[in-house]
């Protein structure tokens, strides 16, 4: 009956080793990260933060919403700043919320 089935033979171990290229892999991979992600976010940020603390009365700004106004005041100590959209309109917006402070006369050309 042994020539019916052939026999079975236990394959070699597997060769252990390579903990040192993972270390590399994982390093290669945070380098990566952090040229890819972290560093332009953090750019990104500090570029807003500045954008933020620049703002004054008389800027006309773009808010997320994508509302063009020139702020008419300005708080220091709160997080706040007045905007207005039209005559007679004014909006209470978070400085947070400005994405860009636009160009002198461009409220007048819209």
């Amino acid at each position: 009956m042994d020539f019916l089935i052939s026999k079975a033979y236990a394959a070699d171990a597997p060769q252990q080793g390579g903990g040192f290229e993972m270390l590399i892999m994982l390093g290669v991979f945070g380098v990566v990260f952090y040229f890819m992600i972290y560093r332009p976010q953090a750019k990104r940020v500090k570029e807003h933060k500045s954008l933020m603390e620049a703002i004054s009365k008389g800027d006309e700004v773009l808010t997320q919403g994508g509302i063009v106004g020139k702020v008419t005041k300005v708080s220091a100590e709160k997080d706040f700043i007045i905007v207005s959209v039209a005559e007679g309109t004014e909006l209470t917006v978070q400085k947070g919320a400005i994405t860009a402070v636009l160009p002198k006369g461009t409220m007048k050309s819209l």
